[in-house]
């Protein structure tokens, strides 16, 4: 198995997919968080039902 890191990548598209995995994490947060669902989320053999309170994740607005 190659044991580089991924961002040490050649392929500009490799290189760039763990942040774009990051983002799309933290929008599914987000998301979760703007409608009172949860997330499903494995941790190596365990399975979990993750909740993210609005307030946590959202940005504080100003008014």
């Amino acid at each position: 198995m190659n044991k580089k890191s991924i961002e040490n990548s050649k392929d500009s598209d490799l290189a760039g997919s763990l942040n774009a995995i990051r983002r799309a994490a933290k929008r599914a947060r987000q998301v979760a968080a703007q409608t009172g669902t949860a997330l499903i989320v494995r941790h190596g053999d365990q399975i979990d039902r993750v909740t993210f309170p609005e307030h946590d994740i959202l940005p504080k607005q100003t008014a």
